[in-house]
Parts: structure tokens; sequence; C-alpha cells
């Protein structure tokens, strides 16, 4: 079992021993296990093999034996134990919004709740809200939860679609009988989720390939077998269909089924003009008089058009077919553009990494700054800055810039907190002495739109705020976005010169891409941020870069692939 599987393992042992009413220490010593393998220093193999897990902070004898178990047999009877201890049910329940294991608890040694069918009714019946810790509130949540989780079983998150997309795609390419082979869909046009994933193939002997498909591990059930289309569902839920076409179809194929329906409409409507039929089989002369352009690329596709390629994240029927006949496609953001990132915690918060690991990590991105932004006191939970501790973070930021440990500039910033009325967790003289600062919501999700509107653009308008976070305070598929007027926060910070983040974990994804156009149009620069709590999360930015592109942004368009001299300009400004 991988490092990361481990601490998963070690997540839902901590969550299930909650779940049962343990010793909160003993919990807590599985989740900061988990942390630590989700960032280890060194091969997970050398330190069992030295003797030296024990080493890392938190791990016991206990916690040793279970995850060198956990690597070497792949299972540990004592997780599987304690998961039969409880009703099954209770693990779905957890997954509902608002709910966490010492509620669950309440939930299921008061009321008998086991799973979701059982909290609806005893939601629909009016007793969770007169249960101590809960009331009328917390039960219209849970009823709001409950009705979203149906929605949300449909989509899965684009990163968790692409693990399991990855592999199958490669071992498609890697058959004999494969000529092309490629992910379609909104996976291909990095959507923020996906529903089904859609392979196609090329190749003249579609049998063994359909055979090599359906046998795929982690297959749950085969929907469908035939021979030119299967279908299979995995253990998550998630369904993958895969067609095997002609070659000479393929390109018109990938085309039709990487969508999207408005795009296809829009193509095939321009096609008409030209006296073309379109589909996935290709093209086809609508009077019969002249022959039919074939395709060996999907840039061939576009051209029989008259049209330049069009990026597939672009393809969601929003003008992308006039820009493009325009000449005015953007030319997008790519992951090798960005410079450097700001949104970053370590362990003075609630990061996993020292301020030095990641600074390291930043270096071996080639980036040539890392802006430090952990939390304001405030944000309790996270283990907020006071004004002291933020000060001594601010004098060691300096100290390592002047070590030349590094060739990357550490910036010492903040992530400061929005109160209820838009002011900030730390008075503007304490603001004046970081770097930059990011403003971000991490409480009262609930205010009505207008409050919620006001407050935030109260903290765009201070002027020692350089960016917003996650502006909304999504969680894909687990929380909606708080209700804020985005147009009128974007016009804020227009006017104000204030950037906006495009938090690029890949639970959040927010701002969303949809309002990304506007944003630019108004001269409101993005920052791409990992918004990382550990060295191995700042790759999140690739993310942040896939939705950048769908929002059709350009280098120009994002403050941090700028060089550390202009940023320092302008957050000097």
């Amino acid at each position: 079992m991988e490092p990361k599987d481990i601490a998963a393992v070690l997540d839902e042992i901590a969550t299930l021993l909650e779940l049962t009413g343990e010793n909160p220490f003993k919990i807590r010593a599985y989740s900061a296990g988990a942390r630590a393998l989700e960032s280890l220093p060194e091969d997970l193999d050398t330190l069992i093999a030295e003797g030296r897990l024990g080493d890392l902070p938190g791990f016991g004898e206990a916690l040793v034996e279970k995850v060198t178990e956990l690597r070497r047999k792949g299972e540990l009877p004592f997780h599987r134990k304690l998961k039969a201890s409880i009703p099954g049910g209770l693990l779905e329940v957890l997954q509902i919004p608002g709910l966490g294991p010492k509620k669950v608890r309440s939930l299921w040694k008061e009321l008998g709740v086991e799973d979701v069918a059982k909290l609806k009714e005893v939601c629909d019946s009016g007793a969770v809200a007169e249960l101590k810790g809960f009331g009328a509130k917390t039960q219209a949540k849970i009823l709001d939860g409950i009705r979203n989780r149906v929605a949300y079983a449909k989509r899965h998150r684009w990163y968790q679609a692409a693990e399991v997309a990855g592999p199958i795609l490669s071992g498609l390419r890697a058959l004999p009988q494969v000529e092309h082979a490629e992910a379609a869909g909104s996976l291909r046009r990095n959507r923020e989720t996906v529903g089904d994933l859609d392979f196609l193939v090329a190749a003249e002997q579609p049998g063994p390939v359909m055979e090599w498909f359906v046998t795929r591990p982690g297959v749950k059930e085969v929907t469908a077998h035939g021979e030119t289309k299967s279908s299979v569902r995995f253990e998550s839920g998630l369904q993958a269909d895969l067609r095997v076409v002609p070659a000479e179809q393929f390109f018109f194929a990938l085309h039709h089924f990487t969508g999207s329906k408005d795009h296809n409409v829009a193509m095939r409507h321009r096609a008409l003009g030209r006296g073309l039929s379109m589909s996935e089989w290709g093209f086809k002369s609508v009077d019969g008089t002249a022959p039919a352009p074939g395709a060996a690329s999907e840039e061939e596709v576009f051209r029989a058009l008259g049209l330049p390629w069009i990026p597939p994240e672009l393809r969601e029927g929003s003008g992308e077919v006039e820009a493009a006949e325009q000449g005015s496609l953007p030319d997008l953001i790519r992951p090798e553009q960005l410079r450097g990132v700001f949104h970053v915690h370590t362990t003075e918060s609630d990061g996993d990494d020292t301020l030095e690991r990641m600074a390291e990590a930043a270096e071996a991105f080639g980036w040539e700054y890392l802006g430090i932004s952990d939390h304001s006191k405030s944000s309790q939970q996270a283990g907020g800055l006071d004004e002291a501790r933020l000060a001594a973070q601010v004098k060691a930021v300096g100290k390592l810039n002047a070590s030349g440990r590094f060739r990357v500039r550490v910036l010492a910033g903040s992530e400061v907190d929005i109160l209820r009325d838009g002011l900030l967790d730390f008075s503007d003289d304490v603001l004046a002495g970081l770097d930059f600062v990011v403003a971000s919501v991490h409480s009262l999700f609930t205010l009505d739109a207008e409050a919620q509107t006001a407050r935030i653009i109260r903290a765009v308008e201070n002027e020692h705020v350089d960016m917003i976070g996650h502006l909304t305070g999504r969680l894909i598929n687990r929380r909606e976005p708080y209700d804020a007027d985005i147009p009128r926060i974007i016009d804020a910070c227009a006017a104000n010169d204030t950037c906006i983040e495009l938090n690029a974990n890949p639970w959040r994804l927010d701002m969303d891409w949809r309002w990304w156009r506007r944003a630019a149009e108004k001269g409101v620069l993005c920052a791409i941020n990992p918004d990382a709590h550990a060295a191995g999360q700042l790759g999140f930015t690739d993310y942040g870069v896939r939705i950048a592109r769908k929002g059709w942004l350009t280098a120009a368009d994002v403050l941090n692939a700028r060089p550390l001299g202009e940023v320092l300009g302008w957050l000097g400004r």
C-alpha cells in the first residue's frame, strides 16, 4: 500500500475512533500520522528497513507497527474490525456537509441513525431539531445536504476522474492493436467535475481492446460489452465508456465526443454553411456533388471549416468558434509560465511542513518567489497567528532570505480573515509590514447575499489587501458557494486594483472558471495559488492552470506569471 493510501486508512481510523467515542489523544495520533505520511522526508521503505519510522513526530510503537503492516500487507485487521463495529451507512452520513464524527455519533446513539435514509426520516420528523447541539437551522442544512448529495453522486471531481483515467489511457496506448487513443468528454475539456469517462480508440481489431478494457483492476461491473463499445463501472461509482472506431474516423469522433453539446452544434452549423454535414463519422457533402474532406488530425477537422484548432477546454459554446473565426483565440496560460505562488501554509498554522521545507520545494519547481500566508488569529481551528507570532515569522522569512540558502525569494504575507463587518483580522499597521496580504472568508457562510457581498467588498477596498482568497468558499461536491454578488465584487476589485485568487486546491478551484473572462475584461488580475498545506501540494497549481485556461486567461492576466521584479513592483503599488 502506497503512503497516500496508508494515510487515508489512518484518517478513516481516526474518524471511526471518534464515532466510537475513543480517547481524543488516540484520535489525534492517527490524524497526525496521516499528515506525516503525506509529506514524508524520504522513502517509506527506507524508514521501515532502517527502523527510523518511529523518529517521525508522533509515531509511537503502535503506529509504527500499523503503518509497517499496511505497507507490507496492504491491509490491517485492526482497521477491518473497527470498521465492522459500526453501521456501514454511518460513513455515508459523514459525507453530508456540516456533520462531523461527534454529531454523527449523537445522531447514531440518540436517534438510531445508521444510514442516510434514516437521517432524512428523523430530519423530516423534526427530531433532529430537538436534539442537543443541533436545532432547526442545522436540521434544514442537513436536509439540503442530503438533496445535494443525490446531485453530487452523479459527478466526480476532475482530479479523481483523472487518477482513474490515466492508467487506462496509458494501457490502451500500449496495446499493439491500438493506433490512437485519447480520453474525451468533460475530462478532456477540464471541467471541474466529470460525469463519465469517455475513451476513444482507433483500431482495426477491436476485440482484444474491448477484452482488455472490461477486465481492468477495480472494475466492479461490466454494464455493456459489445464489438465496438463497452462500458464499465468502478468501485467509486464512476462509469467509463470505450469506443473503437476505424482510423479514418478517429479525429472526427474525438472532436464529437469531446463536446460540449453547444460547441458541436456551433460547429455543425458552420459546416452546413460550407455545404457539409458533420458528425462523429466525418464530413459528408450535403448535395453529394463534391468529395468530403477527411482528417489525419483534429487540427484538420477545424481547418476544413476555415478555423484554427480550438483547445478542448474552450469548447463550451461560449463564443470560441466566433473567436477562432476572427483570429482572436487567446494564447492560454501554460503551467511552465508560472514564476511563483502566494497562498502557502507552514507548520506555524495548519501546514504540515516548515518554512524551510516549503522554500526547498518551491525551488525544486524552479520558481522565483514563494509567498507564505499562514492563517490569522481568528482562524483558531487552524492555529492562526497573532501579532507577535506573525512578527516572528516575518523576521524568520527575512533571516532565511538573507542566508542565501535558496535562490527562491520568500515573501512574508498572511491569509487574513475577513470579519463579519468586512474589517480584517489585523490592524492596518500590521498589514503594512507584510509583503502581501490575502484576505479570505472563513466563517459566517450563511450571511445573505447583500451582507456577504458588502463584507467582501469592504475588504477589497482596504489598501493593504492584494488579493481575495477562494472567493466563494465552495468545496466541490461537498459545500455550495456562499451567496454573493460576484459581478459586483469583480467590479470592486477592478476599481481598487485588487487581485482575485484562483485557488488551485482540487476541492476548491475557486473563483469558478465561468467568471474569469469577465474579470480579465475588467482588468482584474488572477493569482493561481495552490493553497498548499504541505510541500507535496505545491503542484496543485497544475489544476489551477487548467481552470485558468478554461476561463480564457493568458499569462498577461496572471499575476504570478510575472517575474519577481514586476511582482514586487505590483505589490508595492
